[in-house]
């Protein structure tokens, strides 16, 4: 051990986990920050706290490292805020905010609010840095605990509003541990019988099908996947997490389920006898509130963290081990003899994807004017290189990306917002950070990009280069049948109910080009195709503003109850 700052040991520290940003709203960690300016950390001032987590939430999400994310005391309620999108897809995030000095406490000490207990409902570890001893191991803590078992955010308030404890010195060992650097840093394998089970139950099922989750994304377990549903013949739907696990064009791929979704993954589990869940929490989303499959139907459940074994669905057979781990295990254990000839139900499951595709080709299509979204994201997916990334917000634009958009080579990637509107935007620059040498396109609406433009100014002082695609509607439109449902006689005086769902019409092209990014403005479908190759060539910030029509709803998950407005 040596004599030091806690600030260099900070730094030292983040750089031996192989930290490459921090994203962060003065003033925070100063004399940290100041002890990476001959590091390979870059340090991105961001213009909000929430920003901040988004940015950082991407990274992860891209890289598999933890993201680094800061603000100084008083912004601490609006990173909390932040986090809550990490906390629900399982990201890694360490999120570091000043607390208050001893000597204020009880004396309303400036800007001093109690705000620890803010970080508990979405952290897996929350603590406090009260002397600059106690920063080595704490940290360490905090990579552990956001990397370890099901990942997740964690969050470290170090004394001072703007964590000047860590300015003090005294003897510290800069110890990084790498293994818990990157998840998974742990691969645990299921036990020998559950596999057999699992095994078994598959073979002698009629219509089994996968759900692929997240856990898949996470571990890396792609290749794995692949190898399992071809040697045992099942068709593999996805939740939104793990859209482009299979590739859509894959004679096994169905599709993403639940909520957002297409029709024919949806009706293909509501068909299936046995439904294997991997890596996915079986929450709402995927399953539509668990009616899709069905309670009762026959489930398997590989996930890391064995209190979701079961937790919705009750399980035939549970496996708790690592994603890639688990599926070797499983490719392993079938062997050369333990395939399935499943053709009657691939065939089946076949023909409702070739229904789906020909219900939506008119509309992937169109010409129309103003234009559909179908359309924008069938653009997209012509142009995507084969190692890009599509970054989706939530709502509308994660509907219309999760059925539309296709992922056609093993290297593409999507990354979704897990419900909080205006993430993709910062979220797709944390993406861009970690992934620099590859294509970023953001997908968002209008509603969504207001929430922070100002970070336009911030990919332009950073040339953090992504592409942002507003579906501009002028509108939050997916919200009109809602007010159409409480205003139902729209002629009424009271039900003039535009200024509670509409907006001016801005030109996001000019405040692009305010902000020092180029943009596009596209009114005509026929011109969307090359738009989007120029923002490529550009290697610029680029957003292209999409005049799109505020009558296109995207319709429910289907269900087997029926939804004339299913996809």
């Amino acid at each position: 051990m040596q004599e030091m700052t806690g600030s260099k040991l900070f730094a030292e520290m983040l750089q031996g986990y192989g930290v490459s940003h921090v994203f962060y709203l003065p003033a925070i960690m100063l004399g940290g920050l100041a002890e990476m300016e001959h590091m390979n950390i870059r340090r991105i001032m961001t213009h909000g706290e929430k920003s901040a987590a988004y940015m950082a939430d991407g990274y992860a999400r891209a890289s598999g490292k933890p993201g680094i994310c800061m603000s100084q005391q008083i912004g601490a309620s609006n990173l909390a805020a932040g986090l809550r999108d990490a906390y629900m897809a399982n990201i890694p995030l360490i999120a570091i905010t000043g607390g208050p000095p001893v000597h204020a406490h009880y004396r309303n000490g400036y800007q001093e609010v109690e705000d620890m207990s803010q970080f508990d409902a979405v952290t897996k570890f929350n603590a406090q840095v009260d002397d600059v001893s106690r920063l080595p191991d704490l940290l360490r803590q905090a990579f552990r605990a956001a990397t370890s078992g099901a990942p997740g955010p964690v969050h470290l308030q170090i004394r001072g509003p703007h964590g000047q404890a860590a300015n003090a010195s005294t003897t510290l060992a800069p110890l990084a541990e790498k293994q818990f650097s990157q998840i998974p840093p742990f691969r645990p394998r299921a036990e020998t019988g559950c596999i057999e089970a699992a095994l078994m139950l598959l073979g002698q099922a009629e219509r089994p099908i996968i759900i692929a989750g997240g856990g898949v994304t996470s571990s890396a377990a792609q290749a794995e996947l692949l190898q399992f549903a071809e040697k045992m013949q099942i068709p593999v739907a996805t939740s939104l997490n793990a859209k482009g696990a299979i590739s859509d064009h894959h004679p096994l791929a169905v599709g993403v389920t639940g909520l957002y979704s297409r029709s024919c993954a949806n009706k293909a589990v509501a068909e299936a006898d046995v439904v294997f869940f991997i890596g996915s929490h079986t929450g709402g989303q995927v399953t539509i509130d668990w009616s899709v499959p069905k309670q009762g139907t026959t489930v398997i459940q590989l996930d890391i963290d064995p209190l979701e074994l079961g937790r919705n669905y009750p399980n035939a057979v549970s496996l708790a081990g690592d994603a890639k781990a688990v599926l070797q295990q499983l490719i392993d254990a079938a062997g050369a003899g333990r395939h399935r000839s499943g053709a009657a139900w691939t065939g089946r499951v076949a023909k409702l994807v070739q229904e789906w595709r020909d219900a939506f080709a008119a509309l992937l299509n169109s010409d129309a004017m103003p234009i559909r979204p179908e359309r924008i994201c069938k653009e997209i997916s012509e142009v995507l290189p084969s190692d890009g990334v599509v970054v989706a917000d939530t709502g509308h634009s994660g509907m219309w990306t999760s059925a539309m958009i296709e992922m056609r080579h093993p290297q593409q990637r999507f990354v979704r917002c897990a419900g909080s509107m205006g993430w993709g935007f910062p979220g797709a620059m944390g993406v861009k950070c970690a992934l620099p040498n590859r294509t970023v396109i953001c997908f968002t609406g209008d509603g969504a990009f207001y929430y922070h433009i100002g970070e336009l100014e911030t990919a332009a002082r950073f040339n953090i280069n992504l592409i942002v695609v507003v579906n501009n509607n002028t509108a939050l439109n997916q919200e009109i049948p809602l007010w159409d449902n409480v205003y139902p006689d729209r002629n009424s005086s009271k039900a003039r109910t535009e200024d509670l769902w509409s907006f001016n019409n801005t030109d996001f092209a000019k405040v692009a080009e305010s902000f020092g990014c180029v943009g596009i403005r596209v009114e005509d479908p026929k011109d969307l195709n090359a738009a989007l190759k120029r923002a490529i060539a550009l290697n610029k910030p680029v957003v292209i503003d999409v005049i799109s029509d505020i009558n296109a709803y995207a319709p429910k998950g289907w269900t087997p109850k029926g939804d004339k407005d299913a996809y």
